[in-house]
């Protein structure tokens, strides 16, 4: 599988709507298209007033299996950007 980034711009008004989103991508993810798609991780965007986005890290099978998870899910997908190579100078932060 290919990694990819996907940015999700004011994708929820608030963060109880993004953890509604979130269960709901997981469960496409693992019962819908385990073959096809992985979520790895995500970064919670702050935008303007309560809302949030994302910058998801996600592996697939190319950047249409991608696409058909973020449709499924209801998710958006503003931009779909395949990555190429990682370089890891230190681990992620813990959240505060």
């Amino acid at each position: 599988m290919k990694t990819y980034v996907i940015l999700r711009r004011n994708g929820w008004a608030n963060p109880a709507e993004l953890e509604k989103a979130a269960g709901v991508s997981a469960r496409v993810g693992r019962e819908e298209m385990p073959d096809r798609v992985k979520w790895i991780r995500s970064y919670v965007t702050r935008e303007e007033g309560e809302a949030v986005g994302t910058v998801c890290v996600y592996q697939g099978t190319d950047e249409e299996a991608i696409r058909e998870h973020a449709r499924r899910a209801g998710l958006p997908a503003d931009d779909v950007i395949e990555i190429v190579d990682t370089v890891i100078l230190n681990e992620d932060p813990k959240a505060a």
